[in-house]
């Protein structure tokens, strides 16, 4: 009789755990390494016959995907809510710009990835665009279907396949997305979700058969991924974080103004890269912007984000909360004057006080990182030159708003700012009719439009020389 010690591994599990409660909503074993390459077998296998589809059949699968989500939009809004705590109100929104995204690129994908004419000295020249192959997408919790769907429509509209790796903490919201495709037509293994770890994906990436992968979240793990694509020489698209300026110029609508800045702040329960997180404010209207924003920043709702009449609901995590609070902590150590809020709510789940914090100290995190939640930063400037030179001295570059009147200040901001997305007199959001993407350590690449489409397709060079025209140019 063999007295081996039998050694029991732990289990490798992801969890929905509410930030309402601190409740463990569901437990899901993580896919095993032999599951894993299944899905890939299957991508692959799956990839082969997909490409071959007419646009007409890939829109018309596309369209009833999102008439699922249009349908079932009151259901998917609850899981967000549930997992990651956003409000209810603004996830019904989220399920309903998923459904725009899809009829977006069932409607234009063909137009977009259509044979382009190319004069040379060939008897006729084009570009043709052509699938690449299994996308890996490694997606986060703060927009769980709309970041999942901004990516999938167009890259399977292009003739992809797609496998996602999504945050951790949304499994649920990972396996409604894949049973969304399933129920919209799409054959098996055009679209997968993989139920692993972060420590799981660089072997996914390197993998032969994944043919590019993209990634929205922290620069950390932008880095990570980008390293392990660059070593496999494939292609890699990054939406990475975010510390956008708002500025206000003195020509600005200031109470239009201040009302935008307090729900750019806090969309999202202000977890959201796109957020407004800078605001510099010109020197000659910051008091009364000071005074109209803490007013109004100290006047929202903070509560259950089922309640209709909440504005912002708890963190999406107790790592998320307590980041923030060191980040908060730090940045007034170092000098910042908290002119309001500053520290988590004492009661049950993931909340934290809405916060504004001025005299923001260079080296403090409030400068220099990206803070996920309610906490908004003032700066003052002396000038519109003062106020780009602020907006500029970040690492990231995302996207960045303006508020002026004034032409030649509005062609300014345009041209100097150092972003990807520049809006003027609105708040900064991303919209399937424009490219999305930053600079900077805000990451590489485009989502959406046209450009997103194009991300992941061959980008094929055609030269045809007919016979006899071949013959006429060499005599």
């Amino acid at each position: 009789m063999s007295t081996q010690k039998i050694v029991e591994l732990p289990r490798r599990t992801v969890a929905s755990v509410s930030p309402l409660t601190g409740e463990v909503l569901h437990e899901y074993e993580q896919h095993t390494d032999d599951a894993v390459e299944h899905k890939l077998a299957l991508a692959t296998v799956a990839f082969r016959e997909y490409r071959k589809t007419a646009f007409a059949e890939r829109a018309a699968m596309m369209v009833r995907a999102a008439e699922i989500l249009e349908k079932e939009k009151d259901d998917f809004a609850r899981m967000m809510t549930l997992e990651m705590g956003k409000t209810f109100k603004s996830a019904v929104q989220e399920a309903e710009k998923c459904a725009f995204g899809c009829r977006f690129y069932a409607e234009n994908a063909e137009r977009f990835l259509a044979d382009e004419e190319a004069k040379t000295n060939a008897t006729r020249s084009f570009v043709r665009y052509q699938p690449i192959g299994p996308v890996l997408a490694v997606m986060p919790w703060n927009f769980p279907f709309w970041q999942v769907f901004r990516f999938a429509a167009p890259a399977l509209m292009a003739g992809n396949v797609g496998l996602l790796k999504h945050a951790s903490n949304v499994p649920q919201c990972a396996l409604a997305i894949e049973d969304v495709f399933r129920r919209a037509g799409f054959p098996e293994g055009v679209f997968q979700a993989l139920l692993i770890g972060p420590d799981r994906v660089n072997k996914v990436i390197a993998d032969r058969r994944i043919a590019a992968v993209t990634l929205t979240g922290s620069v950390s793990a932008g880095s990570s991924v980008a390293a392990a694509a660059g070593k496999e020489i494939k292609k890699s698209v990054l939406e990475l974080g975010g510390s956008d300026p708002f500025i206000v110029m003195p020509s600005a609508d200031l109470n239009r103004a201040v009302e935008t800045a307090v729900q750019a702040r806090v969309i999202n329960n202000g977890q959201s890269c796109i957020a407004a997180k800078r605001f510099i404010v010109h020197e000659q209207i910051a008091q009364d912007f000071e005074k109209k924003f803490v007013a109004r920043m100290a006047s929202l709702k903070v509560g259950d984000p089922m309640d209709p009449n909440t504005d912002i609901g708890p963190l999406a995590t107790a790592d998320v909360l307590q980041g923030l609070q060191a980040q908060v902590n730090k940045t007034v150590e170092m000098g910042a004057r908290v002119l309001l809020g500053g520290k988590r709510i004492d009661r049950k789940g993931n909340f934290f006080a809405p916060t504004v914090l001025a005299e923001i100290p260079k080296g403090s995190p409030a400068h220099d990182d990206e803070l996920f939640g309610p906490v908004a930063s003032l700066y003052r400037a002396k000038d519109m030159a003062h106020a780009i030179q602020i907006a500029n001295d970040s690492v990231f570059g995302l996207g960045a708003c303006a508020w002026t009147n004034n032409a030649a200040e509005r062609d300014l901001f345009i041209d100097e700012i150092e972003s990807g997305l520049a809006f003027i007199n609105g708040m900064v959001a991303s919209d399937p009719r424009i490219p999305f993407g930053g600079v900077k350590h805000s990451g590489h690449g485009r989502e959406l439009s046209h450009h997103g489409i194009r991300e992941f397709v061959n980008v094929k060079a055609v030269s045809i020389q007919e016979p006899e025209a071949a013959k006429g140019r060499t005599e």
